[in-house]
């Protein structure tokens, strides 16, 4: 290594190390996140970049930006500490990468954006808030970003790139071969064994629910100069429910006309047919205990963004779920009411058997505004004229924009949010409540 080589390290590991501090000193709930990257020269790469675990500069890029704009290589390196604390390089699998990349840049743009500190503190520019207009999402996070840009245009997401691209994703697709790509860079620089994917995501998912708590417990003083960085952390670290697993709240516990081997001796089988002969003395019991649902209710919100496709995959999804697992009695009494602002239909399912065939040609009506209290005055009618009498509970999908019971009703009900966009507020304290994104319901529901 010659000696110009070596003071460009040495200018290019000092400029950050100074960007690091003044970040911290105004964000000091971002310790581990701004101590857990390393620096590293890098001429693959023109401006600047990180996989998780380092940070690879371009001198050629780092030091004339530095000396023309110190505070735009704060916002650049809070940019790519963002970019870590979302995970964003271990989720664009299964994913168009050059739209994936684009919504990653921009939501971690309108975080900085509504930060008040001095250190990265920008004007927004109307041609920048024109396009945070124009995206129409409730959340400025990747996943509904990601959405929304399949809608546009190739030219209307090349200005967005133009305008809201900062570092350089290339090696963000090291971590999506693993241990796999281990090759050393043609000229020596970078990474030679790029890190583990799965270790990169478990490792920044810890730092960001702690910097998360740090923010919620010791920096609450702080939140309003830290804009929307805490809304953000509370969707990327929101509990991740097993639906399989959750239906299993609305069971009951039945008998069934089943042979229960479990309680079947063989001992006193095999000793029997010994003694008498081929004449065994007790048999399989015809009957078992079994926790399975029998009545139910499927309300479902076609007002909004819940109509069209997005529901009649939601109830495929649901009736997959409750075959596959073997959730439903043979005979059932189910009831899925499609409402917005008044009940539109209500298809009553008996029979376990005919439930795909029945919702392969099920119609979505609605699209109106949203009432949530008409299905539970229709489903206590049900239950007035004996047609509900042993209801467990209520799976209510919707996107949140409704108005609420106030009372709580005499069986469990859950609210099923699509994405992050409900007013949690809102929500009565007796509901239960489970957020699904758009990708959730496409992949199955599983958590």
């Amino acid at each position: 290594m010659n000696a110009l080589h070596e003071q460009l390290i040495q200018i290019g590991n000092r400029i950050l190390a100074l960007s690091r501090s003044e970040l911290y000193l105004c964000m000091r709930f971002l310790d581990m996140a701004l101590s857990a990257l390393s620096y590293e020269l890098n001429l693959n790469t023109r401006t600047i970049a990180t996989d998780g675990v380092h940070i690879f500069y371009n001198p050629n890029y780092l030091i004339p930006a530095y000396q023309d704009d110190p505070i735009g290589v704060n916002r650049t390196y809070l940019h790519m500490i963002l970019h870590c604390i979302f995970r964003h390089m271990t989720q664009e699998e299964d994913r168009d990468a050059e739209d994936w990349n684009l919504a990653c840049d921009i939501a971690v743009e309108s975080v900085l954006d509504s930060m008040e500190y001095p250190c990265v503190q920008r004007l927004v520019t109307d041609r920048r808030q024109e396009y945070y207009d124009h995206l129409q999402v409730s959340v400025y996070n990747a996943e509904q970003i990601y959405r929304m840009l399949s809608r546009m245009s190739y030219v209307e997401k090349l200005r967005m790139q133009e305008e809201f691209a900062v570092d350089d994703h290339k090696f963000w697709e090291q971590l999506k071969d693993d241990k796999k790509n281990n090759q050393p860079s043609p000229d020596g620089n970078g990474s030679d064994n790029p890190p583990d994917r799965d270790e990169v995501d478990e490792k920044w998912q810890d730092i960001s629910r702690k910097t998360q708590t740090s923010m919620e417990t010791f920096h609450r003083e702080l939140n309003l100069m830290a804009g929307n960085l805490r809304q953000q952390l509370q969707i990327e670290n929101r509990e991740r429910f097993d639906y399989r697993k959750f239906l299993q709240k609305f069971a009951v516990t039945r008998e069934e006309v089943r042979i229960d081997l479990d309680s079947f001796d063989y001992g006193y089988y095999n000793y029997s047919m010994q003694l008498y002969e081929n004449m065994p003395l007790i048999e399989e019991l015809e009957y078992r205990e079994a926790r399975k649902i029998h009545e139910f209710v499927i309300a479902v919100d076609t007002s909004g963004s819940c109509s069209g496709e997005l529901v009649r995959k939601f109830l495929e999804q649901t009736a997959s779920l409750l075959l596959d697992s073997d959730s439903f009695f043979r005979s059932v009494n189910v009831h899925i009411i499609q409402c917005d602002a008044g009940i539109q239909s209500d298809l009553k399912l008996t029979d376990t058997a005919h439930l795909t065939e029945i919702l392969q040609t099920f119609e979505v009506n609605g699209n109106g505004d949203t009432d949530f209290r008409p299905v539970f005055d229709y489903v206590e009618q049900l239950q007035r004229q004996g047609e509900l009498l042993h209801l467990r509970g209520m799976l209510f999908f919707t996107d949140g924009f409704g108005i609420f019971p106030q009372q709580r009703p005499p069986y469990d009900v859950a609210f099923l949010f699509l994405d992050d966009t409900y007013a949690e507020h809102m929500v009565p304290p007796w509901a239960m409540k489970l957020v699904l994104s758009t990708d959730d319901i496409a992949k199955g529901m599983k958590s």
